[in-house]
């Protein structure tokens, strides 16, 4: 699978682990290695520029996903094998931000973006509380043995 990973600010962003965390979701979710995902790490007026434009809300947010082939999980016997997933943005100023609300690191906050936002990109969605505790639970647990194997 090809990541690739931006960092467009100046907070400094531990790309390869990014990346890593990236290859190890898409291969949980049994996406094939021809798919092409990209992260982005962009400033507070960018993202809020994306965010006006896109969800017509105010503000920066912390992430955003942009699907590009609408590819979804596949399974062992028959991953996903070819397209481009799509891209995701974060804003690390509002993960620091969120970060020190939630009392945990400034990287683990942006792991769970990303995370976050990779699942979006594979069709998943938190509109409805049944679909939320699905959501999230598979991006804690993804997120939890990811960090578990580091």
């Amino acid at each position: 699978m090809s990541v690739e990973v931006i960092n467009e600010t100046t907070y400094p962003v531990e790309l390869a682990e990014f990346g890593a965390l990236a290859e190890y979701v898409l291969t949980q979710m049994h996406v094939g290695s021809a798919v092409e995902l990209s992260i982005m790490f962009i400033d507070p007026e960018a993202m809020e520029r994306l965010h006006e434009d896109w969800l017509g809300l105010p503000g920066p947010t912390d992430v955003m996903s942009f699907p590009m082939d609408e590819l979804r999980p596949g399974t062992p016997a028959s991953p996903t094998q070819e397209g481009i997933l799509g891209d995701v943005v974060i804003c690390p100023d509002v993960a620091v931000e969120q970060a020190k609300a939630a009392g945990h690191s400034d990287m683990d906050e942006m792991l769970l973006l990303a995370t976050h936002g990779i699942l979006h990109l594979l069709g998943y969605d938190h509109a409805e509380p049944e679909e939320e505790e699905i959501m999230f639970g598979l991006q804690r647990k993804l997120l939890l043995t990811f960090l578990a194997q580091a």
